[in-house]
């Protein structure tokens, strides 16, 4: 059982996910500690209502970003974590907690990388007025949103869509294949070689991508 440590900047909806699945017993990993960087974060109402420890950690406690970070890093292996999940965390991870935990960071982006990075990628989609967005699980590494990718799932853009319709429907599909992506990491199913991650064992059907609604 793979124990799992959360950081989260706001409403912590993945997060819920992510609980939802280990409850379901689809997803056989534990939560050992949600670190927010903000006290107002919905995340940590989630936490408590799970019995899931939380931290709140103030960046400004600390004397520059790669001591908040390696304080976060800290945290986590006090708890003895072997996965770090992003879960709405709204700030670059810095090489302190990527060199605590190599290739075992992941985050969940709201776009196909490696279009559309960074902040607002549905609102990017839309002005941009690509045909199909979606959202990817990826690993974490120094640049911001350019790490290995696990997962990506698809999604139709409509011609009336606006950021708030379509990040409501890429939504749906970041609570799929977030757990999903986990699950096969706690399966030791995930093999990184430089920027290619191999699914191993995966069938035909399902290699790290998902299309929804399914191409005929």
């Amino acid at each position: 059982m793979t124990k799992l440590g959360v950081l989260a900047s706001g409403r912590g909806s993945n997060f819920q996910a992510i609980i939802n699945a280990i409850n379901a017993g689809t997803l056989k990993a534990s939560l050992e500690l949600l670190i927010v960087d903000n006290p107002s974060a919905y995340a940590v109402e989630r936490a408590k209502k799970h019995g899931i420890p939380h931290l709140y950690m103030n960046p400004k406690d600390f004397g520059t970003q790669d001591g908040f970070f390696a304080g976060i890093a800290d945290g986590l292996k006090s708890r003895g974590v072997e996965l770090v999940v992003l879960a709405g965390f709204m700030r670059i991870v810095r090489k302190p907690l990527l060199d605590a935990f190599p290739m075992r960071v992941m985050n969940i982006h709201p776009a196909l990388l490696p279009s559309f990075p960074g902040l607002h990628g549905q609102r990017q989609a839309v002005d941009y007025g690509v045909r199909i967005s979606g959202c990817t699980v990826h690993f974490v590494d120094e640049g911001m949103d350019t790490g290995p990718v696990i997962i990506q799932a698809a999604v139709p853009v409509m011609p009336d869509d606006t950021e708030e319709s379509l990040s409501e429907r890429i939504l749906g599909l970041e609570h799929k294949i977030f757990p999903e992506a986990i699950r096969l990491f706690s399966e030791g199913r995930l093999e990184v070689s430089g920027r290619k991650v191999r699914i191993i064992n995966a069938s035909k059907a399902v290699h790290g991508v998902i299309v929804n609604p399914p191409l005929s």
